[in-house]
This record gives structure tokens, C-alpha cells and sequence, in this order.
């Protein structure tokens, strides 16, 4: 079992709509390649429209099915860990 965290940054991109989902996208096929525990997605501090633009993508039906739970960083609002539950075999 894996316990690499794989780190997200989404300063350089905040004002791409289509990037965003992109790296979004592209950051979770990495985690599932590399069998992560965890992906931190950096979404800044802000006005948290970046945040809840990240929290609704993960929202989705299609992309809730590859995590197991999304958690909020209670000492840093700007950032958001997605876990990720792997069974032996898969």
C-alpha cells in the first residue's frame, strides 16, 4: 500500500475555468496510477469562490465513486485532502 500524497497547487491557474477542471481531472487519474493515500488540492484562501469550485467538481457523481472521503483543513481554509481507500488487488 502506498503512502504517497500527491499536492495539487491551483494558485498559477485560479482564473482557467477549463484548466481547472483539467488539473482537477489529471490529478486524480495520478492519485488512482499511483495508488495515493491522499491528494492535497491548494486552492488559496481567497474569497473561496476556488474552493467551492473544487468542492463541486469533487461533488459529482461520477467523481465521488473514485474517493473514499474529502476533508476540509480545519488550521488552513485554502486547503482541501481528498482520501483515497485502496483494497489489496486493486
Amino acid at each position: 500500500m502506498s503512502t504517497r500524497r500527491i499536492t495539487l497547487d491551483l494558485h498559477p491557474i485560479f482564473n482557467r475555468g477549463d484548466r481547472i477542471d483539467a488539473a482537477l481531472r489529471d490529478a486524480m487519474d495520478e492519485a488512482e496510477a499511483r495508488k495515493a493515500k491522499e491528494l492535497e488540492i491548494i486552492c488559496g484562501k481567497g474569497s473561496g469562490a476556488l474552493k467551492k469550485r473544487v468542492l463541486r467538481f469533487l461533488d459529482r457523481r461520477d467523481v465521488r465513486e473514485r474517493y473514499h472521503r474529502v476533508d476540509k483543513d480545519p488550521r488552513n481554509h485554502g486547503r482541501v485532502f481528498v482520501h483515497f481507500r485502496w483494497r489489496r488487488g486493486q
